[in-house]
């Protein structure tokens, strides 16, 4: 119930703030067999090369964030990327607890919007209101996505 409750939405969440990173943390986690997905139709988030195809796209999410040409999460690409990975982020949970994939997709997919809209104004709250270095801001998201994704997938794992 936990998992229904706080881990898929958590994961869904932190897709909002960073699309790549739930994916690349779900792919590791699969990777080392910790998910029951291996005779799935997701039998290939544990492949070495999802692994490391999400991986590289995280970092690289995580150093294209701090620069300043970066579009806003909120923009259309970015949010439909982000709907779009949170309902397979979902998805993926669902089935490795044997739970009904379409929730899993909700839950996903109304955490990344929550994650989506909410992180951005709380960044540009801490920023413009309370003057908060843009830096450090992104780079105390960059920590929450990664603590929270790696907490919820343990969850999910049990």
């Amino acid at each position: 119930m936990l998992a229904w409750m706080i881990a898929i939405p958590a994961l869904g969440f932190m897709t909002g703030l960073r699309s790549m990173m739930p994916m690349a943390v779900l792919c590791w986690f699969a990777y080392l067999h910790h998910m029951p997905i291996h005779h799935s139709w997701a039998f290939w988030v544990a492949s070495p090369i999802s692994v490391g195809v999400f991986s590289v796209l995280a970092v690289g999410e995580l150093i294209g964030d701090k620069l300043p040409m970066t579009p806003a999460r909120t923009a259309i690409g970015p949010l439909v990327a982000r709907i779009c990975f949170g309902g397979l982020v979902g998805t993926i949970a669902a089935m490795s607890l044997r739970g009904a994939p379409v929730e899993g997709l909700l839950l996903g997919v109304l955490g990344a919007l929550a994650g989506s809209f909410l992180g951005y104004h709380i960044r540009i709250w801490l920023t413009k209101d309370f003057g908060w270095p843009d830096l450090i801001v992104a780079l105390a998201e960059d920590i929450i996505a990664i603590v929270v994704s790696v907490y919820a997938m343990g969850i999910v794992t049990g």
